[in-house]
């Protein structure tokens, strides 16, 4: 599977927010979007997606323009995992990720026993099965957020695209998402396209990156080239130290902000 975004642009009246985004992600390949606020992270998600629509540039999916896809084939190749929020719907953790087969389901069907086991694999797979009966509206930020992946994961995507997965969690749920992704690319060969506010999440999890900037500039590139101390200070105005230190024999990276350029 690959998926491109060439020479995509996008704005609001007069105001470009995205100007000529081109990237490309494989199977099992991680690529984190980074960006101060205001940059049009999320714009561009939705622009990849077709969920708004390129004035200029277009999106591939194995070399065809998702407009020339059916919205099955589409949806059932890619899935979204938006922003956890708390649910207002007094859903069991089962019933909300079967809602992720309704890609494979047809008009007005209902949920078959291939289903639930589908959606019971999901949430084994990425060790969150003992939620299952567990009300949604009572659940923490990461247990929420782990259930709308599994949710994207019972269409059997090829990729997924997840909108600031572990933003409002603590640091063992981060943990738990990063881990989940990097299980996901490895394992599974499952791209991952990732909005982050971490540089060092992308750092940890990434094998490609792209900066976005407030002039409307763009970095793209492997993950160490573009979040480097030179292009955190430029995209985000703020003077950072990487450090690369290794703890039993694994390495880990450091972004450590130490003060607002001037």
């Amino acid at each position: 599977m690959t998926f491109e975004v060439k020479n995509g642009s996008f704005g609001y009246g007069k105001r470009t927010v995205l100007n000529d985004i081109s990237f490309s992600i494989s199977s099992g390949e991680v690529l984190a979007v980074l960006g101060s606020n205001g940059v049009g992270k999320t714009t561009l998600l939705k622009c990849m997606m077709g969920l708004q629509k390129w004035q200029k540039g277009e999106s591939l999916l194995n070399g065809k323009n998702i407009s020339n896809l059916s919205h099955k084939e589409l949806w059932q190749t890619i899935a979204y995992v938006p922003q956890s929020k708390a649910s207002a719907f007094s859903f069991s953790a089962l019933d909300m990720v079967v809602m992720g087969r309704s890609s494979r389901l047809g008009m007005l069907s209902r949920p078959t026993e291939e289903d639930e086991a589908a959606a019971r694999a999901a949430m084994e797979d990425i060790g969150i099965l003992h939620l299952q009966d567990k009300m949604c509206n009572n659940m923490s930020g990461g247990e929420l957020q782990m259930v709308l992946i599994a949710r994207a994961l019972t269409a059997n995507p090829q990729m997924l695209i997840l909108d600031e997965p572990e933003s409002n969690l603590d640091f063992k749920n981060q943990l738990v998402i990063l881990e989940v992704l990097e299980h996901l690319a490895r394992d599974r060969n499952i791209a991952s396209i990732i909005n982050t506010h971490y540089p060092a999440h992308a750092l940890k999890v990434a094998d490609k990156a792209l900066l976005l900037n407030k002039d409307g500039t763009n970095c793209y590139g492997p993950v160490d080239a573009v979040v480097n101390e030179k292009n955190m200070c430029a995209s985000f105005g703020v003077n950072v130290f990487i450090h690369t230190f290794e703890v039993q024999g694994k390495s880990y990276n450091a972004v450590v902000p130490l003060s607002i350029a001037m």
